[in-house]
């Protein structure tokens, strides 16, 4: 029997109740339970994941530094706009930007989140891209409504083979319909295989990622969204930034499942 993941989606109101018909059904024979904290699936829940671990996910809360996207401490952390369209900026930004425009993440990088982001990756969860793409798009700025792409960060071909899936682009997929925006897998591609940046300094990242992305001219003049699961240094996002940049991109935005504060 198919998972509900791969269920060919229906339009409108058929779709809905079709998936919920079959959900009731499947949960009657299989009883579903969370890949967080294996409690049986009930009311709020956020396929697959239960309405309790949904709940404790530690948002990242406004205000946030347009640029770099990480929050500050409390409302006076951040400068105040001086017009609607002006970015915020947080004084690290104002002195040293990154190579992105702007950057999101849909939460912090702890508890119930770096569970089901260890599920997804390493314990082959995919149904999870779901909920992990939906804490994405509950974070998606305003300043980010011209966008021509998402790109999803390329995995190395023997850790795609090894996992069977490329997690970034499982994301973009879901990410994508909820914004009416096209996935260009291919506009980006990885030119040699790297370390996992998990086993590296933020030094080390930076030059294990170096020169490690080639970007197709496609890009050139369009505003372009960079995809990933997790940001931590950023040093990957932002050599994925410089490579979209050398091939003409207008402006490269970047969002993760969550980062590390």
């Amino acid at each position: 029997m198919p998972a509900l993941e791969h269920v060919a989606p229906v339009p409108g109101s058929l779709s809905r109740a079709l998936r919920a018909w079959a959900t009731a059904a499947l949960d009657l024979v299989f009883p579903a339970l969370c890949p967080v904290c294996a409690a049986t699936l009930a009311e709020r829940r956020r396929d697959p994941l239960c309405g309790a671990c949904w709940d404790r996910i530690a948002r990242i809360a406004s205000p946030c530094c347009d640029r770099c996207g990480l929050p500050g401490p409390g409302s006076s952390a951040l400068p105040v706009a001086s017009a609607p369209a002006d970015p915020v900026l947080c004084g690290a930004c104002r002195i040293q930007p990154p190579d992105w425009d702007w950057a999101r993440a849909g939460a912090e990088y702890e508890g119930v989140v770096r569970d089901a982001i260890h599920a997804f990756k390493f314990r082959g969860k995919r149904a999870l891209a779901r909920p992990l793409a939906a804490l994405i798009g509950e974070q998606w700025p305003a300043l980010a409504g011209d966008v021509a792409a998402l790109i999803p960060v390329p995995l190395g071909r023997p850790r795609e083979r090894e996992r069977g899936f490329n997690q970034a682009a499982l994301l973009a997929e879901r990410l994508a319909p909820g914004l009416g925006v096209a996935v260009r897998p291919r506009w980006l591609a990885r030119l040699r295989d790297t370390q996992p940046q998990s086993d590296l300094g933020a030094t080390e990242r930076r030059a294990n990622v170096r020169g490690a992305f080639s970007a197709r001219a496609d890009v050139a003049g369009r505003h372009v969204v960079v995809v990933d699961d997790v940001l931590t240094t950023g040093a990957t996002m932002a050599e994925c930034a410089r490579a979209l940049r050398a091939a003409g991109a207008l402006r490269v935005g970047v969002v993760a499942v969550a980062r590390v504060l």
